[in-house]
């Protein structure tokens, strides 16, 4: 079933003419910060009584995998670079 959108309010529609619900909007989750304050919101969301809490509590469960993923990049891209900088200097003082 492909999607064709037919106007500018981001809804969509089959092949059929059949509306799907509106595309949510992007959510920024590109660093650590970003995350949490999409934790928070989904938080207080639940708090304020717009979501359920079960639902909030699942896009926060989803979030935290997130998360978790961002730390785990992060991480490894340091260890890395700790890597090659003894690796570097190692064969510079062997010289």
């Amino acid at each position: 079933m492909s999607k064709i959108t037919k106007n500018k309010q981001s809804s969509t529609y089959d092949q059929q003419g059949n509306q799907h619900a509106p595309l949510l909007p992007k959510i920024n989750l590109h660093d650590a910060a970003a995350i949490r304050r999409e934790i928070a919101a989904v938080y207080r969301d639940m708090r304020g009584g717009k979501i359920e809490t079960q639902e909030g509590t699942r896009l926060a469960y989803v979030l935290d995998i997130i998360r978790k993923a961002f730390d785990t990049e992060v991480l490894q891209e340091r260890l890395e670079l700790l890597e090659r900088t003894i690796e570097h200097r190692r064969k510079n003082h062997e010289k």
